[in-house]
């Protein structure tokens, strides 16, 4: 049960986190003269939680191919 309880909070550390990055990937791409490699580096790094999310959730609710 306790490692229940901690996926759960690091999966909702890790959402917290791709949203605040999701913000400020927008936020940067609305300026007139954006870094496109600090939104490119963003990006990447919005993919390698939603990675982290989708496996942390297959630990929790796992498959059950019936």
């Amino acid at each position: 049960m306790n490692a229940h309880v901690t996926l759960r909070r690091k999966l909702a550390t890790l959402e917290t986190e791709g949203q605040n990055l999701d913000d400020v990937i927008n936020r940067l791409a609305e300026m007139p003269a954006f870094d496109q490699l600090k939104v490119k580096r963003l990006k990447k790094r919005r993919l390698e939680i939603n990675d982290e999310v989708v496996k942390l959730r297959g630990k929790i609710l796992p498959d059950i191919i019936a």
